[in-house]
């Protein structure tokens, strides 16, 4: 553990980014107040300031990864609290335009839970580190500068209380994860620095989600069923069984302004419209729990604070605050780990923080996901952007893989290692893949689980 020698930072935030950044700050500095609009502490159910918690949610492998290592006992903690794990391939009945993928043992673990979940358990490894603290229901006004605005001295705080008034956190470090509704853009703006360019991908995206108690199990050994959204197959859904043992939650997504509906009637005929069956047929005469709940996610946004030449001292910016990806390819959180770990990197270093070397660094650990949830919404037609030849060759490669993957778990196996970020996308370009691809033809086999 590094040597704890400055005093005071101020994570504003207290998601799951806004966490794992808790969690590294405090191997330096000796006192970490993570200040967050919401309470915290003791929360074991849905937050207002999380609106996506209360829908399908799930670490990718290099995500839990990462996770168990910034939290060891994490993942056990998780399970003795009644998740249910499992492999990325073998456990996970996946489906694309209709057709169920070859599986195998992936070796890649995956516990699929609600948000709640786990945030609760990573929220309590943090708490329990000595010299994190939570300061609760607090507003984030503003940021506290030197005279010259060239150094960031604290932040401006203000209880949730009727009368109550601003105040000032000071602080040697203050990083903003107030996720994609960060304000600091005109924050910079205000102090006379400018805001950085935008990339955005517009999706106009809804996920709509009710929890139900079935008659029937659907999941046997599996602990996740996915029809996954695809341009010929726009609408897609995720059912999986929840950690209290008694309820399942199905969540159903679409695109473009196809959402799913939020009455009982609309979201059951919504649930048939899918490509397959299973959905409709496990709960069209089940107990639901409760109402269907709608989030709208409008577009995939990258802030590229990389690319500015002077930006305050003492200032740092993760997470959703800097990129908010589709949550339909589940990057998001294994994005802040990585940046985490980065983050660790750089106050370990002798040499003075640099917000603009750090900035530098996670944008190159963005531009992989983000290039490959951008290319796959750009294989929508009513996705705005370029498509150059490049685009729609790797939108035509993916589909023929997925179709052959069909046929073949190794190429399962494959795609699967790069969308739980393990692999990088050209992985999937190998001569061994593509040949496997070329290879493949006519209808799955009658047992496609046995590898070939």
């Amino acid at each position: 553990m590094h040597d704890q020698h400055e005093e005071r930072a101020v994570v504003l935030g207290g998601g799951m980014a806004g966490l794992l950044a808790a969690r590294v700050l405090s191997e330096k500095y000796t006192d970490v107040v993570v200040v967050d609009r919401d309470e915290l502490i003791g929360v074991t159910g849905y937050r207002n300031g999380v609106p996506h918690g209360r829908h399908a949610h799930g670490l990718v492998a290099k995500g839990h990864e990462i996770f168990e290592a910034l939290l060891p006992g994490l993942t056990q903690g998780m399970i003795e609290d009644g998740v249910r794990p499992g492999d990325f391939n073998g456990s996970i009945q996946w489906y694309f335009s209709g057709q169920r993928l070859a599986r195998s043992d992936s070796g890649l673990p995956c516990l699929p839970c609600g948000r709640p979940v786990l945030e609760k358990h990573v929220r309590q490894h943090v708490q329990a580190i000595r010299g994190v603290r939570f300061l609760e229901r607090h507003d984030i006004v503003g940021l506290e500068m030197t005279p010259d605005n060239k150094r960031v001295t604290g932040a401006r705080i203000q209880r949730r209380q009727p009368g109550s008034q601003p105040e000032v956190l000071l602080a040697d470090l203050v990083v903003d994860i107030t996720g994609r509704g960060s304000r600091m853009p005109a924050w910079l703006r205000e102090l006379g620095y400018e805001a950085p360019a935008e990339d955005k991908v517009k999706v106009d995206l809804a996920y709509t989600s009710r929890h139900y108690r079935l008659n029937r199990d659907p999941f046997t050994t599996d602990i996740l069923i996915v029809s996954a959204a695809t341009p010929s197959h726009p609408r897609g859904a995720f059912f999986y069984p929840m950690p209290d043992g008694d309820t399942v939650e199905l969540s159903l997504t679409g695109i473009l302004g196809d959402y799913p509906p939020t009455d009982a009637e609309g979201f059951l005929a919504y649930t048939k419209s899918l490509p397959i069956p299973d959905f409709y047929d496990y709960v069209h005469d089940a107990g639901p729990v409760d109402a269907p709940v709608r989030f709208k996610f409008p577009a995939s946004v990258w802030r590229h604070y990389e690319g500015l030449t002077r930006f305050p001292d003492g200032l740092l910016v993760m997470g959703d605050a800097v990129c908010s990806f589709n949550p339909i390819y589940a990057q998001g959180m294994t994005v802040s780990g990585m940046e985490a770990l980065t983050l660790r990197k750089h106050l370990q270093s002798p040499a003075a923080l640099s917000p603009i070397e750090f900035f530098t660094e996670i944008s190159g650990q963005i531009a992989s996901p983000w290039q490959f949830s951008a290319t796959a919404d750009l294989g929508y037609p009513g996705v705005e952007g370029e498509r150059n030849e490049q685009v729609q060759m790797i939108n035509q490669y993916i589909t023929a893989l997925q179709a052959a993957a069909a046929h073949d778990p190794v190429l399962t196996d494959a795609f699967l290692r790069v969308a739980g970020m393990v692999d990088e996308p050209m992985a999937l370009m190998n001569p061994d893949i593509s040949q496997r691809v070329l290879q493949q033809s006519g209808p799955p086999p009658a047992d496609a689980t046995t590898p070939a």
